[in-house]
């Protein structure tokens, strides 16, 4: 496929390299294996993996060598290899594939208001799942802080009786800090230190304890209590509560200081399955490459199998296209929006004019009535470009002393500048967004007064800069912090930062999924790290504001856990599919939901199919679901090879029942994704089959509303779909036919529609989209 070709080679390239440079180097590899491959004479696996290391012959002995073993996502080990060594292994029989080891990193109240889920009234998906209640989400991440009042077990019933997980205790980290609802914690770390050598543990916990807040933050997120009152240095007080709040916890910790090592992440995802999780939750992201050298993608697939609901969060690299990663089709996948709700910190200049910021400032505020010496960061230090980004060291105290510095955002975290500006003298800080970042602004919690402000309006801050200092008025400002903000029009936004598709591995399947509130989220923080993640910063909350596809991941993992409480026959795809023909896409004004990054509409590669509505998907009508063997297909018509297939999904195929499928977008997925690839022809025609369970009323009749990618035709057939019971399938087939337009060579262009199934109370809605693509 021509859009996924960059990221095969990127790899090739990755691995050659590897193979010429570090022979003698020994790094981590994922070896998969062949369940049934095990030779009689060893008495475990584990024997028989401990054998194949040492038949290499190699100065290490194999029992230092092995990291972790699995066996619930699918068989096999991780290892610190030589690449001459793995390619020895490689080669050996009963092997299926050697994987390079990724490393990863996460991505970093009134959202259950905002989504509608409240605590009041006797009907409505809290309800009738019982706030979750006997489901346990698993959070993959950095961990747990358990004294948290988000994970206290108060009327909470018995631990279910299904769970087989443990509380494994550590460093500050007893056996008793799980209780009714942290109902089990345990740390991954023997990756990390196979490659980083011994955790320093002055700085880190070796036990589920979070040193660094991110894993606290989504845990409660998906399912914390309620607690009130909760607020962050006095911003956004009221109530915080989490999707699921009587939804048990499992924490899983595999992030460390220098990230998540797949080694770990994979042991998670086995002790997880055997656990007996519901629902895993994580937010953590890599690279995209092909779903056979996907540790996530592979692991994901074996919790998939199990009955397993998985969300991940879509990444941070937004607003540019193909940014989107864990993008196998068995995950749900999650981008970020905005809320209702803001925290404006506008800056004053001393031309009177008043440009817009966001912040998050608790500590003593500027003078009021009073405008400060105003300064821009990279015209005063001894290195331009070091200055200009307000980086360690780069700013001249003589200089900085006294006044507010305009900083450009990027390298260094919004945080850290605040402490560079604040070490050199300064007085406050604004922070401008780059081009790339456009006009999408993040709150964070700053350690003097702080402020940030978009693209446009930081170059013409730095025009007012320049234009003053030539003048006899100096330039001068202060910043106003205005509090919380509710009700804010329009919401949602999608998140500047939120990654776009189309889908780098298979653009014939879209993603993101949904969105869900990423920006700005109020929830649970450690004791031992301040509200700006700073060492130097003292300050202690029970709760912080963080943005993230991080944040937006763990709301879908929440509603995850309660929709399977609701309806425990779902399977994972029809959680996926509720969620996705059940959401919205447009904002609070009426109107189709906004580009952060631009201020102009998004589109289904900003959104996927939109933005969750949990009510409604408590109640789809109709959904898509999928097997593991409808996965397999896709793979076949994916062109993988039946050995690829097995390493993902551990099942054989000659993959001859595929080519009923047809093609890769015949995946009975709940959006429709076309890839027309013109070379000359002037007509291009595509269809799709899918399958429709009903899940709503008996005796039902929907019928097909569609809306067309503009100059392009789309039918339907039937246009009726008549249910006679509940559970019942009904397929039908949609048709594309487009016509070729004058596109450059390399280019291409995205037209999206819909088609919706109504029955007069449900409108079950799947986007359709089209890309046209010219080759070189």
């Amino acid at each position: 496929m021509a859009v996924s070709f960059p990221y095969f080679s990127l790899f090739l390239v990755i691995l050659t390299n590897s193979v010429s440079s570090t022979t003698n180097n020994p790094r981590t590899f994922i070896v998969h294996v062949q369940h049934d491959a095990k030779p009689s004479i060893f008495p475990t696996h584990e024997h028989w993996y401990e054998s194949s290391l040492r038949s290499l012959e190699t100065s290490e002995g194999a029992e230092n060598r092995i990291i972790h073993t699995y066996s619930n996502v699918f068989h096999g080990f991780s290892a610190k290899l030589s690449t001459l060594d793995a390619q020895k292994l490689e080669a050996s029989p009963g092997i299926l594939a050697i994987i390079p080891e990724q490393v990863r990193h996460i991505q970093t109240t009134r959202s259950p208001g905002f989504l509608g889920l409240t605590s009041t009234g006797n009907t409505g998906l809290l309800k009738e799942s019982d706030y979750g209640s006997d489901l346990v989400i698993g959070v993959i991440d950095t961990g747990i802080w358990p004294e948290r009042k988000s994970f206290n077990d108060r009327d909470l019933k018995p631990v279910p009786a299904k769970w087989k997980g443990q509380c494994m205790a550590g460093k500050d980290f007893p056996a008793s800090s799980c209780n009714r609802k942290l109902i089990g914690a345990r740390y991954f770390s023997s990756g990390y230190e196979a490659t980083n050598g011994k955790m320093n543990e002055t700085n880190e916990f070796r036990s589920p304890r979070d040193s660094d807040g991110h894993g606290t933050h989504t845990a409660s997120i998906a399912a914390g209590r309620y607690v009130f009152p909760a607020s962050t240095l006095g911003y956004a007080r009221g109530v915080a509560a989490g999707m699921a709040p009587k939804a048990r916890l499992a924490a899983y910790k595999v992030c460390w200081a220098s990230g998540c090592y797949d080694a770990d992440i994979l042991a998670a995802f086995d002790a997880a399955v055997a656990d007996g999780v519901d629902v895993i939750s994580l937010s953590v992201g890599g690279v995209v490459v092909p779903y056979n050298l996907d540790a996530i993608a592979i692991a994901a697939f074996g919790a998939t199998d199990a009955g397993i609901f998985v969300s991940a969060s879509a990444g941070n690299g937004g607003p540019g296209g193909l940014t989107v990663t864990n993008v196998a089709p068995w995950v749900t996948n999650v981008g970020a929006g905005t809320m209702d709700r803001d925290f404006p910190a506008d800056v004053k200049l001393g031309n009177g004019k008043i440009i817009p910021g966001v912040s998050i400032y608790g500590g003593p505020a500027l003078a009021p009535h009073r405008l400060y010496p105003l300064i821009y960061a990279g015209s005063e230090g001894s290195d331009g470009y070091s200055s200009s980004l307000c980086l360690e060291g780069s700013l001249n105290p003589n200089y900085v002393n006294g006044k507010i510095v305009l900083c450009d955002r990027g390298v260094n975290s919004r945080a850290a500048k605040g402490e560079v500006v604040k070490k050199a003298g300064g007085i406050g800080m604004i922070i401008a967004n780059g081009v790339f970042d456009g006009e999408g602004l993040v709150t964070d919690c700053h350690v003097l007064p702080a402020t940030a402000v978009g693209a446009s309006t930081g170059d013409e801050i730095r025009k007012y800069i320049s234009a003053a200092s030539k003048s006899r008025w100096p330039p001068t400002a202060t910043i106003l912090f205005r509090g919380t903000r509710l009700n804010v029009r329009p919401a949602p936004v999608v998140a500047s930062f939120s990654a776009r598709g189309p889908n780098p591995e298979t653009p014939e399947i879209m993603k993101p999924d949904v969105i869900a509130p990423g920006v700005n989220i109020l929830a649970a923080w450690p004791d031992n790290v301040g509200p700006s993640g700073l060492q130097s910063d003292k300050r202690r909350t029970e709760f912080n504001i963080l943005s993230g596809t991080s944040m937006a991941c763990p709301h879908v993992s929440g509603l995850g856990a309660l929709l399977k409480a609701a309806h425990p026959g779902w399977s994972p795809a029809a959680i996926r599919s509720a969620l996705m023909t059940t959401a919205y896409i447009v904002d609070n004004r009426g109107q189709i939901m906004m580009d952060e990054s631009t201020g102009n509409s998004s589109t289904v590669m900003d959104f996927g199919a939109g933005h969750v509505h949990p009510q409604k998907a408590m109640d789809p009508g109709l959904i898509y679901d999928l097997t593991s063997y409808d996965y397999v297909d896709f793979l076949c018509n994916s062109n993988y090879t039946m050995k690829n297939i097995q390493v993902v999904t551990r099942k054989y195929s000659d993959c001859s029942g595929a080519k009923r499928a047809g093609h890769v977008g015949n995946l009975n997925y709940p959006s429709l994704s076309a890839v027309f690839q013109q070379y000359g022809k002037h007509k291009l025609s595509t269809h799709f089959i899918r399958s429709v369970t009903n899940v709503g009323d008996r005796d039902s009749v929907y019928n097909v509303i569609v809306k067309p990618p503009r100059g392009m035709v789309v039918t339907v057939e039937p246009e009726k779909l008549v249910f006679r019971r509940v559970g019942q399938k009904l397929n039908f087939l949609v048709r594309v036919k487009a016509e070729a337009i004058k596109l450059s060579p390399g280019s291409s262009i995205v037209k999206s529609g819909s088609i919706v199934w109504s029955d007069g109370k449900h409108e079950v809605r799947s986007p359709i989209v089209v890309t046209m693509q010219e080759p070189l």
